[in-house]
């Protein structure tokens, strides 16, 4: 990369002298010299200037037009055919099945996986209708690249990567060689032009690629002026600038395929979580469809079973029969028991009503003693709390304590102290006086001597009464200290009194919380066990509540039973004249039908029911009424 990007360096230095020292001699020279060494040098050579003279002729033109290019300019189109001729220059030629094929569109696909932003040209390109040929799609390619001003950025990928360009160029190509790195700087300068070019409405298959020398023959007179250079120079500052924001514009378009990217990875992880969803839901299904098979089954044994209970019922009615003759003696037995029954449903229903007042009363009980457990929860929280600020009071006094005692240590230190100053002082004052006395002596027995002297021992002495004197206020001080420090110590031992006395009653009100936790915890059992024997009572009101009901249906039944056995009434059809159930009158469309079960006279509507009785083992015509009523007695009798 690093001897590429030098050969970059130098194509660049090399175009740029080409365009500022351009002419017709130097060329013919040139091609002189080389056509001695290589055909294909002079090739290069004649190429390198032609697009040279394009690219300048080109760039001149469009700054003096002073708008954007359409693709039916002159210099624009011949710039495209120079360019054709130069990548056509030195390709390898393929062989196909038919034909031998020689395009320039395969080495301009690589672009799209060395540059990635070229992507977009290439399939834009792919996508255009009316292209037909390898060499239209490159024409294609080409009007779109100059249109982005990227032109030499993508060629420059391209001649970075001569081992992916010897697969389609000979090794003495232009592109191979420094010639093509020198038109590609070239290039460079078009990002200049402003063109808009259609690229779906031209026939780019067929066009014919043929240089127009004529354009670039011109006289002497039609040299630029320096004012028009400096144009060209403000001109290209511009460009530099506009490349600038086109590189910051690029640096935000690759953020956002950063972005782009992370969507995709969380589109991505969406798909992959539809996709379990999706299982998951194909596993509900299978699951539903196993639960349908299995109701299916239960049901095909709910039927058998069924079939089997109208076996059993049948041969029943058969015993039935039979046992007619001793019903009768059972009536007057289930009588008896029904009245025995009844009392003894007054009796439960009394031992119910006491029974639920003693639950209302037992509510209420508990009630109340919820109450009273979270009056007194709340209780010890109170006093916890008031525990932990005692407690809190009694470290801050006990550190206070701590800080009074070091106080009273220190003064006492201060006072011990004082008292050595005043016995000093004190032995001072007698030393002084016995000086004094020794003075006076001395003044009696030496008053002739020198008057000097006197003044002096004078001095002396008020300069030491000044002193006493100084030491007198400071020993008055220190006592008025000693006064402060002990009333202080006297409402410090006070203050701890009370907090002793406090400390008793909190632990009073602990002991009474001890005993009332104690309290709680029977009164927490005895609710236990009031809570049980509620359980247990009404455990047996539900044993009792199912034994009546059955007792009930029993009774019913027997009712039923003894109803048919002292037969039923068999209404004559001239004292029936309408339904018994709907009331309608009869005529010749609604006919008479007896009940079987009942004896009385219903219309078809009313009696369209058949089933078996104890009368008749064959289904026989039943009203609505009796119908219900016997297959509610057969649904209670079946387990």
């Amino acid at each position: 990369m690093e001897e590429a990007e030098e050969g970059w360096r130098k194509a660049v230095k090399g175009a740029k002298a080409g365009s500022t020292s351009l002419s017709c001699s130097a060329s013919c020279c040139s091609s002189l010299a080389m056509a001695v060494k290589d055909p294909t040098a002079v090739e290069r050579t004649n190429l390198l200037n032609m697009a040279k003279l394009s690219i300048k002729g080109l760039i001149e033109s469009a700054l003096s037009f002073g708008r954007t290019l359409d693709s039916d300019y002159p210099p624009l189109q011949q710039f495209f055919v120079v360019m054709e001729h130069c990548l056509k220059h030195g390709l390898k030629v393929k062989k196909s099945f038919l034909s031998y094929n020689k395009t320039i569109w395969g080495p301009l696909e690589l672009v799209e996986k060395l540059y990635p932003e070229a992507e977009e040209i290439a399939a834009s390109v792919r996508d255009l209708p009316g292209l037909k040929t390898p060499l239209g799609r490159a024409r294609a390619w080409l009007r779109l690249a100059l249109m982005q001003k990227k032109m030499a950025d993508y060629l420059r990928c391209l001649i970075f990567q001569k081992e992916l360009l010897g697969e389609f160029y000979e090794y003495h190509a232009l592109m191979m060689e420094e010639e093509g790195a020198v038109i590609v700087g070239l290039l460079v300068g078009l990002n200049v032009i402003d063109a808009n070019l259609c690229v779906k409405g031209e026939d780019l298959d067929s066009q014919v690629g043929v240089i127009d020398f004529s354009m670039y023959l011109k006289n002497e007179d039609d040299i630029e002026s320096k004012e028009r250079n400096d144009h060209i120079a403000a001109i290209l500052d511009q460009k530099n600038y506009v490349e600038e924001l086109n590189r910051q514009l690029n640096g935000t378009v690759s953020s956002l395929h950063t972005r782009v990217d992370s969507l995709e990875k969380s589109n991505t992880k969406l798909i992959e979580e539809l996709a379990i969803a999706k299982n998951n839901i194909i596993k509900l299904q299978e699951e539903n469809h196993h639960l349908r098979s299995e109701n299916t089954l239960i049901l095909m044994k709910t039927q058998h079973h069924l079939e089997v209970n109208k076996v059993d019922a049948e041969a029943e009615l058969q015993t039935y029969k039979h046992s007619r003759q001793s019903l009768d003696d059972m009536y007057n037995e289930a009588h008896r028991q029904l009245r025995e029954e009844s009392q003894l449903r007054q009796d439960i229903e009394n031992e119910l009503m006491v029974q639920v007042g003693m639950k209302h009363e037992i509510e209420l009980a508990m009630k109340l003693l919820e109450k009273d457990i979270h009056e007194k929860q709340d209780t010890l929280i109170s006093l916890r709390q008031q525990l932990e600020e005692v407690k809190g009071i009694n470290v801050e006094m006990y550190k206070k304590l701590q800080v009074s005692d070091d106080a009273l240590k220190e003064k006492n230190e201060i006072i011990g102290r004082l008292e050595d100053k005043t016995n000093q002082i004190t032995a001072t004052m007698k030393q002084l006086e016995q000086r004094l006395q020794q003075a006076e002596k001395a003044q009696m027995e030496a008053e002739s001597e020198d008057k000097k002297f006197k003044q002096d021992y004078m001095s002396k002495s008020e300069s030491l009464q000044k002193d006493i004197t100084q030491k007198e206020k400071q020993v008055g001080q220190l006592e008025t200290d000693l006064k402060i420090e002990r009333e202080w110590r006297q409402t410090m031992e006070e203050d701890l009194k009370r907090e002793k006395e406090t400390s008793s009653s909190l632990k009073t009100e602990t002991q009474q919380i001890i005993t009332l936790k104690k309290e709680f915890l029977k009164l927490q059992e005895k609710n236990k066990q009031l809570k049980n024997l509620c359980h247990d009572q009404e455990e047996a009101l539900q044993e009792l509540a199912g034994k009546l009901s059955e007792s009930k249906l029993k009774i019913e039944d027997i009712k039923e039973a003894n109803k048919t056995l002292q037969g039923q009434v068999w209404l004559k059809d001239k004292e029936a004249t309408n339904c018994k159930l709907c009331e309608k009158e009869f005529s010749l469309s609604r006919r008479k039908h007896h009940c079987r079960n009942c004896g009385d006279i219903f219309c078809n509507a009313c009696s369209d029911n058949e089933l078996p009785l104890p009368s008749s083992p064959k289904p026989v015509r039943v009203c609505d009424s009796c119908h219900a009523l016997l297959i509610q007695r057969c649904s209670s009798s079946v387990p």
